[in-house]
């Protein structure tokens, strides 16, 4: 039987590395110049210009440099497609079998239902950009907060915009499986984006 110091020394080495290896965010010195010692999410970054960039990007590392690099890759070409309405980036994210968990009334299900909400969005924000604000990549999950901007300059609900600022948050939680994302769950400030349409009633 362990004696209890050695039970108790095991116990600390196990939350040291825990609490050292268990994650990584991206961190800066106060230059602004990553630490050689939390370069590994930056390594796990697809950095082609065509493709958004995570402003904050936290990964477990115990699923492995390459599905954590997947998984990633996934996320930023799931909100590519939010960013840009091109649905080429979406069908490389998700799988044909891709369930919506938190399906809004309406919208259809399947990958045709994101395709619906994009490009009825931009009839009413032509110029709606998906900034990536945060993601956080565990295990067979992603979950992204991602800001939306724009102009309401379109037409929403057979209203006309009049260059209304939009801005407001959403949360996801994307499930991936072997190669793409087959299911999320998802909420959108909704309240502050139908202020600021001007359409809350």
């Amino acid at each position: 039987m362990r004696s209890s110091r050695a039970i108790r020394t095991a116990a600390v080495a196990a939350v040291a590395a825990c609490l050292a290896g268990g994650t990584a965010a991206a961190a800066y010195a106060h230059d602004n110049t990553p630490k050689a010692s939390h370069t590994w999410p930056q390594r796990l970054i697809d950095h082609a210009p065509d493709l958004v960039q995570p402003e904050s990007l936290t990964v477990d590392h115990s699923i492995g440099e390459h599905r954590a690099a997947q998984e990633v890759h996934l996320a930023q070409q799931l909100y590519t497609f939010w960013n840009t309405g091109q649905q080429k980036y979406l069908d490389a994210a998700i799988s044909p079998q891709f369930k919506d968990n938190t399906l809004p009334a309406g919208r259809p299900q399947g990958p045709a239902g994101p395709v619906f909400a994009s490009k009825n969005f931009r009839a009413a924000v032509p110029d709606l950009t998906c900034e990536l604000s945060d993601v956080l990549v565990t295990g067979d999950k992603i979950t992204a907060r991602m800001v939306f901007h724009g102009h309401f300059t379109g037409t929403f609900n057979g209203v006309q915009g009049k260059g209304q600022t939009v801005d407001f948050n959403a949360i996801d939680i994307q499930h991936v499986g072997k190669d793409k994302i087959i299911e999320d769950w998802h909420i959108e400030d909704n309240q502050t984006l139908l202020s600021q349409l001007g359409s809350n009633g």
